[in-house]
């Protein structure tokens, strides 16, 4: 039986400034609180390693591109003093956000209590992960940022073209579209959120056009329904 992973690291983490690194901090914990709730009944599990680094793991492998997703738009979503500066790391953060591997395989562990992912779909998303890393090279090439590997080859092949698409789709959208379709992700409308950003519906639904949520609903709905548990 499988579950999933994500293994992922904030791009250009080092660009942020202090305060900025502790309010990415603060969010990515918010978030992660927040799915531990939600998911409580597929046991996930979500943390922060060494302040850039994040591990998650759920026991139910429908949930993880919506899961991946909704940290890749809320990193993209966050207001930073950081982001004023025109350096080229910064620019990749503002692009991309964050970099992200997910894996559908077996797992042995999710301890909770003692923090422990262990098994074949962790070390598929952290050796992509690790295998991606920037960290010490003097020229930064930024390609993709989304990654999908699986024990089952074929499913591996498909799931990696629309990894690529919304990856390309997301580095397209601004803060401000990647806001909304955080709450859209979480399953709010256009109502709630609305009245949650204190903003008129029209502006919601334009956000959510421009950004491409129709493809991205359709992306995360066809990968619900065709995943293998």
């Amino acid at each position: 039986m499988n579950s999933a992973t994500i293994s992922a690291d904030i791009v250009s983490y080092t660009s942020l400034s202090k305060e900025d690194k502790r309010e990415v901090e603060r969010k990515i914990k918010e978030l992660l609180s927040k799915l531990t709730e939600l998911h409580k009944k597929d046991s996930f599990l979500g943390r922060i390693i060494q302040g850039d680094y994040i591990e998650c793991a759920i026991n139910n492998p429908t949930k993880i591109l919506r899961l991946a997703l909704l940290l890749k738009t809320l990193i993209k979503s966050i207001k930073l003093s950081s982001l004023e500066k025109k350096d080229k790391g910064i620019l990749y953060f503002k692009e991309h956000g964050i970099r992200l591997a997910v894996a559908v395989a077996p797992l042995d562990t999710i301890d909770k209590k003692n923090g422990i992912i262990d098994g074949e779909a962790i070390y598929l998303s952290g050796r992509t992960i690790k295998n991606l890393s920037t960290s010490g090279k003097q020229k930064i090439i930024i390609k993709n940022t989304m990654f999908f590997r699986s024990n089952n080859i074929q499913e591996q092949e498909k799931f990696q073209t629309i990894f690529f698409l919304l990856d390309t789709l997301l580095a397209k959208c601004s803060s401000k579209q990647c806001e909304v379709i955080f709450y859209k992700l979480l399953g709010y409308n256009e109502k709630e959120i609305s009245l949650e950003l204190n903003k008129i519906q029209s502006t919601i639904n334009q956000h959510s056009t421009t950004g491409g949520w129709l493809s991205i609903e359709s992306a995360v709905n066809y990968f619900e329904k065709t995943i293998t548990s």
